[in-house]
């Protein structure tokens, strides 16, 4: 399981286990991860988790955030990075995550894979066998509708693909051990018309998603 070890000077005040697909962080004390500091915006940051792998995003705070001493807006976490948010240090703590492929796979004009390289967990042994999840699960693949890239077809070969223009809209489709799943991760997007919230949802044959406006179909092959 992630987690956040939270110091100051060298003190660690507090830890923190993500356990959420979103965990806040902010002076607010509504906040998931609450450090009651004036150099801490009300609601500075989130953590998004998709199947382990963790994103950061800066919610517009007034002092930044930074990841190893760089500033960042967006940033996928890996393991020992160390997050500043005014004189604090976060330092995320990786648990077993699914392996993804440091291969990353571009399609001109609609399409764009981020893909980051997380540490595999040692291999389960079930049967003398190692599962990947969602193996049995039939072959999908993501086909542009419109733009520049019209026609083109991305096959969703990877556990966690993410789709999107960074900067722009961004959205991760998961390979789930029934079928796959699209959640936000920057900026809107729409499914079937409709505005995804925070939570992942389950995608069927045909249904059209919609970042920046780019239009793409959801397809089994």
């Amino acid at each position: 399981m992630p987690k956040m070890i939270v110091s100051i000077d060298g003190v660690v005040i507090k830890e923190v286990s993500l356990v959420k697909d979103r965990t806040t962080l902010g002076r607010r004390p509504y906040n998931d991860i609450v450090i009651d500091n004036l150099a801490i915006s009300g609601e500075h940051a989130v953590f998004h988790m998709i199947d382990g792998a963790v994103y950061l995003e800066d919610l517009n705070s007034t002092n930044g955030t930074y990841v190893n001493a760089r500033a960042v807006r967006r940033h996928m976490l890996e393991h020992n990075d160390v997050v500043e948010v005014g004189k604090y240090k976060i330092r995320f703590l990786a648990g077993h995550q699914p392996f993804v492929s440091s291969r990353p796979l571009t399609i001109p004009g609609a399409l764009q894979t981020v893909a980051p390289v997380a540490p595999p967990p040692p291999p389960p042994v079930v049967h003398s066998a190692s599962v990947v999840p969602g193996a049995n699960v039939a072959p999908a693949a993501i086909r542009v509708l419109s733009g520049a890239g019209a026609g083109r077809e991305l096959t969703l070969a990877k556990v966690v693909t993410t789709i999107g223009r960074p900067g722009v809209a961004v959205a991760a489709v998961t390979r789930r051990l029934h079928g796959y799943v699209v959640a936000p991760i920057d900026g809107g997007t729409l499914l079937n018309g409709e505005q995804l919230g925070q939570e992942a949802v389950a995608l069927q044959d045909g249904d059209v998603l919609e970042l920046g406006g780019t239009k793409m179909q959801f397809v089994r092959v």
